[in-house]
């Protein structure tokens, strides 16, 4: 189960796909680009989600063990 980061940005992602398919369709390259970008911040939400994950798994191994 993603984290609120994670999923966040997997909707971004998804949302700029759709806003870059749309501009391409009725040519409004504004459009595509803000698409592009809106994937990009969702990449990079996605990713900070990830490492979230990863030092809540740390920190829980690291109880685990104490």
């Amino acid at each position: 189960m993603g984290n609120q980061d994670q999923l966040q940005g997997k909707l971004e992602q998804t949302g700029g796909e759709l806003k870059e398919n749309v501009g391409d369709a009725i040519d409004n390259e504004q459009m595509e680009n803000e698409g592009k970008v809106d994937q990009a911040k969702g990449a990079v939400r996605e990713g900070v989600g990830d490492v979230k994950e990863g030092v809540d798994n740390a920190v829980d191994d690291f109880n685990n063990r104490t």
